[in-house]
């Protein structure tokens, strides 16, 4: 190889070297932060890993729970809620819409965290539970507390049964191109008007409603969510609709009520007059067109 050979060839060496030289200099600098600091990189890792356990071993944890509980064990806790006053359903250890339902009225009441599941730790809740009580005892009526999102069914004695509900979320909606907010009405109220099965349409999704003010009522609907959703209707799981409607009786009074608001229904309670004339009232105001027996539409589902 020639002098001027040996040179070029050399210079291709240093350019190829430089090249190389460079080029892993730039990996080295991109991975700066891994390279340069092993022992951070090396906690990190350990983190992510201890993080992934624990929610790994916290959904086993769960699950487990759920699948643990026997038979025997789903009876008891259904026994238990249903001495309570919580709407069950038979007492069978089948874990039902109507138990879910149960365990949903009783995880709003006690202000426990709404998951529908019965867990070990919820069936030990259950046996440690106490009975809701009314806001007004010493005649029959319903309430339904918003605050809650509970409708309890009150005897003369102030024994009762508990639903979970939903009711106006407090949103705008559009009704017949007019906006309105979806506002549950709070107040005294009488049970003015019903119908059985479904409504006639445009409102066949309201199932046995049973009409307080205006077009507001009490019914099951499809979906029944822990939290408020309708737009002013109290809305009722779907078990319980046909009976809770033989219960509420035209006449019936009915308290909803939050935390700011409540009226007494007594004076209506010992006063039937007093209570027919609201009756008759709300008859009134809830037909638009009383010759023609044409009744208001419903604005909330």
């Amino acid at each position: 190889m020639t002098r001027e050979a040996k040179k070029q060839d050399s210079k291709e060496s240093r350019h190829i070297s430089h090249t190389r030289s460079g080029r892993i200099a730039r990996l080295f600098s991109t991975n700066a932060l891994v390279i340069s600091n092993p022992p951070m990189n090396f906690l990190l890792t350990i983190c992510l890993l201890l993080i992934s356990t624990l929610s790994t071993s916290s959904a086993q944890q769960s699950k487990q729970q759920q699948s643990s509980l026997t038979r025997a064990q789903t009876t008891e806790a259904e026994r238990r809620l249903s001495e309570m006053g919580y709407w069950t359903g038979a007492v069978d250890g089948l874990f039902d819409p109507a138990t879910r339902s149960a365990l949903i009225a009783f995880q709003k009441w006690g202000g426990r965290p709404i998951t529908g599941q019965l867990t070990s730790a919820e069936l030990e809740t259950i046996r440690n539970g106490a009975s809701p009580k009314a806001r007004e005892v010493g005649y029959e009526h319903v309430e339904v507390d918003l605050d809650r999102q509970v409708l309890l069914i009150v005897n003369d004695e102030g024994g009762v049964r508990v639903l979970p509900v939903s009711s106006g979320n407090g949103k705008p909606f559009m009704d017949d191109g007019q906006m309105s907010i979806a506002y549950t009405p709070r107040g005294r109220f009488v049970v003015y008007d019903k119908t059985a099965g479904w409504e006639k349409p445009p409102f066949q999704t309201m199932y046995y409603p049973s009409y307080i003010s205006g077009g507001v009522a009490i019914h099951r609907y499809r979906s029944v969510p822990s939290e408020p959703a309708s737009h002013g209707c109290i809305r009722i799981p779907m078990f319980a609709a046909r009976e809770l409607s033989k219960l509420m009786e035209l006449g019936t009074i009915v308290l909803v009520y939050d935390q700011v608001s409540f009226v007494s229904g007594k004076s209506w309670a010992e006063n039937p007059e007093l209570r027919q004339a609201a009756l008759l009232d709300s008859v009134s105001t809830g037909f638009t067109d009383e010759t023609e027996g044409t009744k208001a539409k419903p604005r909330s589902f």
